[in-house]
């Protein structure tokens, strides 16, 4: 297996601690460009596609493999021993937080601190917890994708994408989204949208920073907050930003919300 090929693992920066950046759905590595370069002057830096994404190797998305975001945080796990040799410091947007949280929960040894950018451990409301969605919507939210995946990307897209003020990143979410395999983003999709890893937070270890914007359509501001309170020792930064992707909407104070984690942790 070629990882390097199979998730089109771009290589930057120096130093001797790596940061790992992971994207979110419908996206590419091309998202952290705001954000990545900041640190590359002190970390060797690591950019990659998730399989049926970007530049990946289609072929390598199997649906069955793919089932569950296990898969892809086995995939982060060799990426990693691929390409560092010391614990990693795990930067990902949205679903991809949850992706790397469970790699970190499997081989905690490999992950010095866990950067969680939008996070969602569950998008759909049950009992007290207020995940943004009913179960009703999700649904509805799935069957349009599959019905109608790019008139599905350019109504989701600017709304996810937020920053009223910056039209244009709008229009470049959309570009990405229709640059998306359907077949895969619908796949992709309904496995994003319909997990559901609370009792996962639980269980972790790793150093974790979680990023919220204050108005976020998917991820409302009640989900930072309950997954504040469920990873022990965690740090949660509020960021003032309108939509779910603070590191490209508002990349200054989510640098420094992550600049202030890691100086904290000396790594």
């Amino acid at each position: 297996m070629d990882v390097r090929k199979r998730n089109n693992v771009q290589l930057d920066g120096a130093g001797e601690t790596t940061i790992v950046f992971a994207h979110g759905f419908g996206c590419d590595h091309n998202m952290w460009r705001l954000f990545a370069p900041g640190f590359a002057s002190r970390y060797r830096i690591v950019l990659f596609d998730l399989v049926g994404s970007g530049g990946s190797d289609l072929t390598a998305y199997d649906r069955g493999r793919y089932g569950s975001l296990h898969a892809h945080a086995d995939d982060v796990l060799q990426i990693i021993d691929e390409f560092a040799t010391t614990p990693v410091i795990f930067v990902g947007h949205s679903v991809s937080a949850t992706i790397g949280m469970l790699a970190a929960i499997k081989a905690p040894g490999r992950f010095a601190a866990n950067v969680m950018v939008g996070p969602s451990p569950s998008f759909i409301n049950d009992g007290e917890y207020v995940g943004g969605f009913e179960r009703a919507d999700i649904e509805e939210l799935l069957e349009t994708l599959e019905d109608n995946y790019l008139g599905w990307s350019s109504t989701m897209a600017p709304a996810i994408m937020g920053a009223p003020d910056q039209p244009e990143l709008a229009k470049e979410l959309t570009n990405s989204f229709c640059r998306t395999d359907p077949d895969i983003a619908k796949h992709f999709a309904r496995v994003t949208f319909l997990s559901d890893h609370r009792a996962d937070l639980l269980r972790v270890s790793t150093p974790t920073l979680i990023i919220q914007s204050n108005d976020d359509v998917l991820a409302p501001v009640s989900v930072g907050g309950y997954m504040h309170n469920a990873i022990a020792g965690s740090t949660l930064a509020m960021v003032d930003n309108v939509g779910h992707c603070p590191h490209i909407s508002a990349p200054g104070p989510s640098m420094v919300a992550t600049e202030d984690f890691l100086r904290k942790l000396a790594v």
